[in-house]
């Protein structure tokens, strides 16, 4: 005897299917992996230059111990179980979520001009004017009262 299949089955295939789903889920996959790439751009390009600007500081390593002795790195202070303020690791967040943003804003920007404008609705044919019906009717009045 065959299985049936529940209805949700059919609905949830029609949700998967559709436009914006495949559409999201794409979106999310590019977006994981240009993710990857701006964490490298700033944590390898990015914070170095602001850590050579500012005075050789490596950016991520800025942190500020709230209990027990002074660490030199994060890594150290972390492993030690140290509760700490890490001011560098907050600073990358921002940076990358600007970069994130600022690259979104580009994108959008660029598709917005890609997208072509529908094309205008073509105009009615044209038809008689209200004068020329009202002539007519007036017309056909005149030579029925004849």
């Amino acid at each position: 005897m065959p299985v049936k299949t529940p209805g949700w089955v059919d609905e949830f295939r029609a949700f998967i299917m559709r436009g914006n789903v495949v559409d999201l889920a794409v979106g999310i996959v590019i977006g994981a992996a240009f993710t990857t790439i701006v964490n490298s751009l700033v944590k390898d390009i990015i914070n170095p230059l602001i850590g050579l600007l500012i005075g050789g500081i490596d950016f991520t390593n800025v942190f500020v111990t709230l209990r027990g002795k002074v660490f030199p790195t994060l890594a150290a202070a972390q492993k030690a179980g140290a509760v700490t303020l890490n001011v560098g690791v907050f600073v990358n967040a921002v940076i990358q979520f600007l970069i994130v943003s600022f690259a979104i804003f580009w994108v959008v920007k660029a598709l917005a001009r890609l997208r072509q404008p529908a094309p205008p609705a073509p105009p009615p044919p044209p038809g008689p004017k209200t004068e020329d019906i009202l002539i007519e009717i007036r017309d056909i009045l005149a030579k029925d009262a004849h």
